[in-house]
């Protein structure tokens, strides 16, 4: 099983989950999980386009990192594949290498962390991801609408341009989501090791590795951004011998039993998608609501309605659905209320818990979808909700 195939395939579902059955990659992206962290705690609310999801996978890429370090960088990243299939393209047509001195490398390497501070930092402020504006992943695998920018396609050109010369110098310096990876990497099970007896200093395991780690001056790659790609074994002439081996951490020379190369790529494949099946898994089973709202103290006995609501696309949105359910003319709905929302394209959950002394069902429906005279503004609101089946006019 070659790698390239692996990061092919990834490539070519993702894209198509986006483009021909119109999934919302947004929704599953493991960053977006970093981002609306302290937001979703502070606040029990999401950033506007990611749902709870992006907890989940996230989740299930840290269990990954701690198994088999950044393994979910060197066989499922869109970038990382986009970015290795350059480099290996130049490569083939002459394009040589760029060879960036230890010492720079090192210092280019700590760019990636006041990126990731500044990315959270304006996130946590607007409320927005303005990072989707410049990210190149963005770019890729969305479905290229209107919050698509400029900037964020001239970004993944640079990207794309720059691994034509350089060893995915975006991967190695400036991925932020690389920066939340890298601390846990270092508690990864899975090492690669080189047997000094059998090694013959020829160096192409170095040449080989796609993040430029030198690993023919190791006897045990604990560098961070190991992906465990075992490009460097693949390319060791003594392998068979022993003198590049994938072990555990807390072994000396590589896995018993495990044959003279110690663990197996398709091995590593194997637990990168156990983790991934198993994050999507709970996220199906689990659907924590993004977006929680709750007025008031709960009464001994509570009701719930259970709505489908259009035009609740975002936290944004959400606010504005509370703002209607706070109203103070007729329709006010007195008492406890707790709203619970999964935003989304299109049709909307929202799962409404009330006080059935102080409200009912046909209330509740009327507050979220009749307009409203703000007496403040003094003029008229007009929700933009639709409350799926619901027709107050009783016209249908």
């Amino acid at each position: 099983m070659t790698r390239r195939i692996v990061q092919l395939a990834f490539l070519l579902f993702v894209l198509a989950a986006v483009f021909l059955v119109g999934a919302d990659a947004e929704r599953w992206c493991p960053f977006g999980g970093v981002e609306a962290i302290y937001t979703y705690l502070d606040e029990g609310s999401m950033t506007c386009s990611l749902g709870v999801s992006n907890f989940f996978i996230l989740g299930g890429i840290v269990v990954m990192v701690l198994l088999v370090r950044r393994a979910f960088c060197g066989y499922a990243c869109p970038i990382g594949a986009l970015c290795e299939f350059l480099q290996s393209g130049a490569r083939r047509i002459g394009i040589k290498a760029w060879s960036v001195p230890p010492a720079a490398d090192r210092v280019l390497s700590f760019l990636k962390y006041p990126l990731l501070g500044v990315i959270l930092f304006i996130t946590w402020r607007a409320g927005e991801l303005l990072f989707r504006g410049f990210d190149p992943c963005y770019a890729l695998i969305s479905r290229h609408g209107e919050d698509i920018t400029f900037w964020s396609y001239a970004v993944l050109v640079a990207v794309a341009a720059g691994s034509l010369f350089v060893k995915v110098p975006f991967c190695r310096w400036l991925c932020p989501f690389a920066a939340v990876l890298n601390p846990l990497s270092r508690f990864g099970l899975v090492r690669v090791r080189r047997d000094e007896a059998p090694c013959v200093d020829c160096g192409l395991c170095s040449a080989a590795c796609p993040m430029a780690i030198p690993v023919a001056q190791r006897n045990a790659v604990s560098e961070a951004r190991c992906t465990a790609c075992l490009d460097c074994v693949d390319a060791c002439p003594e392998r068979h011998k022993g003198a590049l081996r994938v072990g555990f951490r807390w072994t000396g020379a590589g896995t018993a039993g495990a044959g003279r190369s110690g663990l197996t790529r398709a091995a590593i494949v194997a637990v990168m998608l156990a983790c991934l099946a198993t994050s999507v898994g709970a996220a199906l089973l689990f659907p924590l609501p993004s977006y929680v709202n709750e007025r008031g103290t709960p009464p001994e006995q509570t009701a719930v309605l259970e709505l489908e609501v259009e035009n609740l696309n975002c936290r944004g949105n959400a606010t504005l659905f509370v703002y209607f359910l706070e109203r103070d003319d007729l329709l006010e709905v007195p008492g406890y209320v707790r709203i619970e929302a999964w935003p989304a394209p299109g049709t909307a959950r929202v799962r409404i818990v009330y006080d059935p002394a102080a409200a009912d069902e046909e209330q509740i429906k009327g507050a979220i979808v009749e307009p409203y005279f703000d007496g403040v503004a003094n003029f008229w609101r007009v929700p933009p909700f639709k409350i799926v089946g619901y027709d107050p006019l009783g016209i249908d």
